[in-house]
């Protein structure tokens, strides 16, 4: 909380929410929001491959204390690209805590496509895409489509500061939960537009982000610290 983080994303994928009960969602959570205390936001992962189930989960962190929810495609069932849309705008409605989507096809084997993410920007409350696919051209695909109100964070390290060089509005960052500080600062050159010596901390940190997306990718529980410039 000390080195510039703007927000703790509890449960997110990367912190194994598939392998947890409902149950254990919640307490995680909560343990969060606890330890937090008011002084760092807290946005809960709500995503799950039942669109019931994503429902119920966002609908019991209302009234909690976050400031919004991580939503993921459904994994496994590879839903159509009208099936996304239902899904996230199903959720929406079912909650007035801002929604940021999140893609990463690599994991979930679906891909919610630019056109897809411009149809839900529409939806009030949804605010914000994570994006996990590592391709940069995304970036300036979807910026044309939603225009700059509606924030693009990436969500793949490793080409996070290209991506904010593009237009990227910061990083849900897998790095940041043992870099905090100089994912912030990283975060804070983008921002300032000074990339020359951002690209230096980012060739510093690059075999670090390698390491860390290995196959058997491994976090703690409360999930990725989320840095936005």
């Amino acid at each position: 909380m000390a080195s510039g983080t703007a927000a703790i994303v509890s449960v997110g994928t990367t912190g194994e929410s598939a392998t947890l009960n409902h149950g254990e969602h919640v307490d995680v959570v909560k343990m969060t929001l606890d330890l937090a205390d008011g002084r760092i936001p807290v946005i809960a992962g709500t995503g799950a491959n039942a669109t019931a189930e994503a429902i119920l989960l966002t609908e019991h962190f209302n009234n909690t204390g976050v400031v919004g929810c991580l939503s993921v495609t459904p994994y496994y069932n590879k839903p159509t690209q009208e099936g996304l849309f239902q899904h996230f705008k199903a959720i929406a409605e079912h909650t007035d805590l801002p929604q940021i989507l999140y893609n990463v096809p690599g994991r979930t084997g679906c891909d919610m496509l630019p056109e897809t993410v411009a149809r839900l920007a529409e939806v009030p409350n949804i605010v914000a895409l994570k994006d996990a696919t590592g391709n940069l051209s995304r970036v300036s695909q979807t910026q044309a489509l939603v225009g700059n109100e509606f924030k693009l964070l990436s969500g793949d390290d490793a080409t996070s500061l290209d991506f904010m060089h593009l237009g990227g509005h910061g990083v849900i960052s897998v790095t940041a939960n043992v870099a905090a500080r100089e994912m912030a600062q990283l975060c804070k050159l983008a921002a300032e537009g000074n990339f020359t010596e951002a690209r230096g901390l980012n060739q510093r940190l690059m075999p670090l982000h390698v390491k860390l997306f290995v196959e058997a990718n491994r976090s703690r529980s409360s999930g990725p610290a989320t840095v936005w410039a």
